[in-house]
């Protein structure tokens, strides 16, 4: 999953990789376009950019880590809801010539 190498994509980028700011283009305007609640938007910022444990944004977030679970886990479906349309409309990103996002 693109979200659980965020930080390594973020790391990348800083060193000149082109391909990882592509995709990190990708992982915000995906982001953007899920339609996702605040309280998922906010999951996902915590765990994948912020790199807290489930357990310590549920503690910010005022849920218990199972919450936080199933609500990355919708996330995680809206997310991917929208990589599977770029995909069947040849939209996204490609890598060796194959359209991976």
């Amino acid at each position: 999953m693109l979200l659980a190498d965020y930080q390594k994509f973020v790391s990348r980028k800083r060193c000149g990789d082109y391909d990882a700011a592509t995709i990190l283009i990708d992982i915000h305007k995906a982001l953007d376009l899920a339609n996702l609640t605040n309280r998922q938007r906010q999951a996902i910022e915590l765990v994948y950019f912020g790199e807290l444990t489930q357990a310590e944004a549920g503690e910010r977030m005022g849920i218990t880590q199972k919450n936080v679970n199933e609500t990355l886990d919708r996330s995680v479906e809206k997310i991917a809801d929208i990589y599977y349309y770029w995909a069947s409309h040849n939209e996204g990103y490609t890598i060796g010539g194959r359209n991976v996002g």
